[in-house]
């Protein structure tokens, strides 16, 4: 059996693996890279000719884990995508928007350098359209969780509930000869509010996980609620507003949800609330569609006939006129805009109009790559290049971890650990390399086995 790192080896985003078995050919994820430094690697074939897979297995639908199929469909592949229901619910939303954006990124490149006069001989083009979308969503199976299916009739996979976001799953791989192999997709914290806690696994032989937060722990509960009450009251104060930038796929729901706590209890001024997002309001539709999947607080307030994701002063900006009418408001808000790494879409341009204003304040609430716009904003870099355009920071720049989605060094100690007996051997991806490393040495240390932090491209015999 052989294992194939394609992608998040050393860097966090563009999660990809090939698990080879017997002849057969199973891919875990196609996400894209958002990394600056690795883009280029969206454009690349995929390193094995995709017409040999037999099927495909992803965790859950962040763009970093699904968002190259369109591009690796156009490239050839034709296999089924399994997934859980929600996830492949939010699939259609997440790859539509993502082309979308591919689009309209092209679109303003053209234009802008054309206008610099810098047009070359090949025009620039889309990573992938919304017709290469099309052409990937017939391939989407659904799957529940906990019943395993067997695939190309040489893996027996089986989908737990990783905590992370709505539809998340660790996938446990069995092969014909017997073998168990763990992708732990990324592992959520435990009492988050709505999703269900993330799942301890107990059997496997081989363990891949994710180690974005190997290297440090999250603050303890409760803080974040207080600090988030804080930031807010002090900016409005000051006439400024409070821009987050959000992943559309559970933070966004999560924002909701503890904006709508702190409205209830007086904790926070009565101002107005923006969600700029057409998908993040979609996704937030498929959320109350899937509501069984909540975690029992979740659903005893819906069984209560209180709406887990209303709050008073939300607005939800689809179109492009509303989003434009948030930064004419001269009212301060709470703006939070995709996407959650400030790489594309609305953010970029609620940043270029409140960076410049001391009054307002940026707060990240989830993971920022390195390379990103969000990690070269969170650094301190001062000015920061948006739309082609040098822009100055002036406004206080924040962050709150304990939003994150991920679970900390703390809880992958606590989730590998459950193994018994240990995993033969782990392999640490999905973190960046000072994080994977810093883990790897804490497992070996508290488990006595083999770590593994595999470089881009590397092939394991298991």
């Amino acid at each position: 059996m052989k294992l194939h790192f394609l992608g998040a080896n050393r860097q966090v985003t563009g999660s990809c693996y090939c698990l080879e078995s017997n002849g057969k050919r199973l891919l875990v994820d196609c996400g894209l890279y958002q990394e600056r430094p690795f883009k280029d690697r969206n454009w690349s074939p995929l390193p094995i000719d995709p017409k040999s897979i037999n099927a495909v297995a992803i965790t859950h639908v962040h763009i970093d884990h699904i968002g190259l199929l369109p591009r690796r469909v156009n490239g050839g592949l034709f296999a089924p995508v399994y997934m859980t229901r929600p996830s492949a619910d939010m699939a259609q939303i997440m790859l539509r928007d993502s082309a979308r954006i591919q689009e309209e990124d092209a679109k303003y490149k053209r234009r802008r350098h054309k206008k610099e006069g810098r047009e070359g001989p090949h025009p620039v083009e889309a990573l992938y359209t919304d017709e290469d979308v099309s052409q990937t969503l017939p391939l989407i199976q659904p799957v529940d969780y906990d019943q395993p299916i067997l695939i190309a009739d040489e893996f027996s996979v089986t989908y737990h509930d990783a905590g992370h976001i709505l539809g998340s799953s660790m996938l446990e791989v069995r092969t014909s000869d017997g073998k168990c192999i763990v992708f732990s997709g990324d592992i959520g914290q435990h009492d988050k509010p709505i999703v269900r806690d993330p799942t301890m696994l107990e059997h496997a032989d081989f363990v891949v996980m994710e180690s974005t937060y190997g290297d440090r722990n999250h603050p303890p509960h409760g803080d974040h609620e207080h600090m988030l009450a804080e930031l807010i009251t002090e900016t409005i104060a000051r006439g400024g507003n409070i821009v987050i930038p959000t992943f559309a796929v559970e933070r966004a729901q999560e924002l909701i949800y503890y904006l709508g706590r702190l409205a209830s209890a007086n904790r926070i001024p009565s101002v107005p609330i923006f969600l700029d997002s057409p998908m993040a309001a979609n996704i937030t539709e498929v959320f109350v569609k899937h509501r069984n999947c909540f975690d029992e607080e979740a659903i005893g307030m819906f069984h209560d006939g209180k709406k887990v994701l209303d709050i008073p002063n939300l607005n939800l900006s689809r179109t492009r006129e509303q989003s434009r009418a948030i930064n004419i408001d001269d009212r301060p808000s709470i703006i939070m805009a995709t996407s959650g790494m400030c790489t594309a879409g609305r953010i970029k341009y609620h940043l270029r109009y409140n960076l410049p204003r001391e009054e307002s304040t940026i707060l990240f609430v989830g993971y920022q790559a390195n390379g990103s716009l969000g990690r070269i904003i969170k650094n301190g870099t001062n000015p920061v290049r948006i739309h082609g355009r040098q822009i100055e920071v002036k406004a206080d720049i924040k962050s709150l971890s304990g939003f994150s989605g991920h679970t900390d060094q703390q809880g992958l100690i606590s989730w590998v650990s459950h193994f018994t007996p240990v995993p033969k051997h782990i392999f640490l991806s999905h973190g960046d390399e000072d994080a994977a490393q810093t883990l790897k040495e804490l497992i070996e240390l508290n488990l006595e086995t083999s770590v593994v932090v595999p470089e881009y491209q590397q092939v394991v015999e298991l």
